[in-house]
């Protein structure tokens, strides 16, 4: 499984990448990608869409389920990765390059981990 270091992981699965002081942008982990299966839809929010830490801000349709997907922050959106509408499947092939969206004025944020305790995370999930 793919944990790049240089990203900070939630228990949730998204990936976030410090942009700057206070913006981030994120995404969902190998593992994620993993656990759904192939995607084929992803229901993206709007740029000034406020996200709160730990409550949902999009939903990822895959051949096994609809899954939610979760803010590690508290902010405003300030990009989104428009090129998911059409090829969500980019999730899949490549995770940490497949960002969904930026978020600016971060004033919050849940727990988050470095690579090495998420892989622990993971394998736990895994039952290793």
């Amino acid at each position: 499984m793919n944990i790049p270091q240089n990203l900070l992981y939630s228990k949730s699965h998204e990936w976030v990448l410090r942009l700057d002081e206070t913006t981030v942008r994120i995404g969902i982990t190998d593992m994620a990608q993993q656990l759904l299966g192939d995607l084929v839809y992803i229901n993206l929010p709007e740029v000034g869409d406020a996200v709160t830490s730990g409550e949902t801000f999009s939903d990822v349709e895959s051949v096994k389920a609809v899954s939610d997907i979760f803010s590690p922050v508290t902010g405003e959106i300030s990009a989104v990765n428009e090129e998911l509408r059409d090829h969500p499947q980019l999730m899949n092939s490549a995770p940490y390059e497949a960002w969904i969206i930026e978020v600016k004025n971060v004033s919050d944020r849940e727990e988050l981990f470095a690579a090495e305790q998420y892989a622990k995370i993971c394998a736990e999930e895994e039952g290793h």
